[in-house]
């Protein structure tokens, strides 16, 4: 039987896969690789793997097929961590959340499957990016359930008000992700840089989908500055200070990378290490929430001393 600590381990790795193949899609798409396999499931009709054809450059081919490659590690950490809890006679929370991380990836496929089909439009791609990111935040809410005892009890740690203003932070997040997948549809990175077939873009100016997507950023930074705020004022554990703490790093970092790619023109380099600073918030967004409602060890109880007759 998987021991906690086995089970803990495969779940990170389940969160590091899952971040990562939204990375390692990132420098496809920077590199112009993305019709590298221009079909799917075959790289080429007929081949499942890169075939020497002068249409598309070999390096192309390797980007996109390692990348490919990639979803299969991502697979067995998947099945790995169902099959590791199952093991164990896990709670079904437990359970539902390892079965979902098999689920989400075959959904993910699939939508990869549509990005090439449909010649890599902009709206599929940014579909593909945040499905990334909600399997990003399961997998680390997996991992929160796994850490904690199945014969616990539910423990809020912290007033109502916060965990609303918790989830309030969450749907900012996700309208900075929704806004920055806008302005990688209109961006300069399309994926592929065929003259003859030239990748469909957002018609939106840019300048203006990159304010917008600031203006959330900013607007979740003041909500998470205003939660810190308020958890030290009510009194936070050492586990949920970490987490704050963490997150408006990561948050105040990911703004300097934007910065930096507005100014530099969005040197390609500069687009996956953004895109992995956006997989980064999104999971210690998720480890905050988590950390917010807890599953205690359940109180020992200690019985009365018999009393000794008269």
């Amino acid at each position: 039987m998987p021991s906690l600590r086995v089970q803990r381990l495969i779940a990170f790795v389940v969160i590091l896969t899952q971040a990562g193949i939204s990375v390692t899609g990132a420098v496809v798409r920077v590199t112009a690789s993305g019709l590298g396999c221009p079909t799917w499931p075959q790289c080429f009709p007929g081949s499942f793997v890169p075939t020497a054809v002068a249409e598309v450059p070999v390096l192309h081919q390797i980007v996109e097929f390692s990348n490919r490659m990639l979803t299969f590690v991502v697979t067995l950490a998947a099945a790995a961590i169902v099959l590791a809890v199952t093991r164990a006679r896990r709670r079904r929370q437990v359970l539902l959340y390892a079965w979902l991380m098999p689920g989400g990836t075959v959904v993910q496929a699939v939508i990869g499957g549509i990005t090439v089909r449909s010649g890599l439009l902009w709206w599929t791609v940014a579909v593909h990016l945040l499905a990334s990111m909600v399997m990003v935040w399961l997998a680390v809410l997996m991992y929160a359930k796994i850490s904690e005892p199945d014969d616990g009890v539910d423990t809020v740690q912290v007033p109502k008000p916060l965990r609303l203003l918790t989830i309030l932070s969450a749907v900012a997040l996700m309208g900075t992700l929704i806004a920055g997948t806008l302005v990688t549809g209109a961006g300069p990175h399309a994926g592929d840089k065929s003259i003859e077939k030239p990748v469909e873009r957002l018609q939106v100016e840019i300048v203006t989908l990159v304010h917008l997507h600031a203006e959330l950023l900013v607007a979740y930074l003041a909500l998470l500055v205003g939660l810190a705020c308020g958890l030290a004022a009510v009194g936070m554990n050492r586990a949920i200070r970490a987490r704050v703490i963490v997150l408006i790093a990561l948050v105040c970092s990911q703004a300097l990378v934007g910065l930096v790619q507005y100014f530099t023109d969005v040197p390609g380099a500069l687009v996956a290490v953004h895109v992995g600073g956006a997989a980064a918030c999104t999971a210690a967004t998720a480890a905050l929430w988590a950390s917010l409602r807890t599953r205690e060890p359940v109180p020992a109880t200690v019985d009365e001393p018999v009393g000794q007759p008269a």
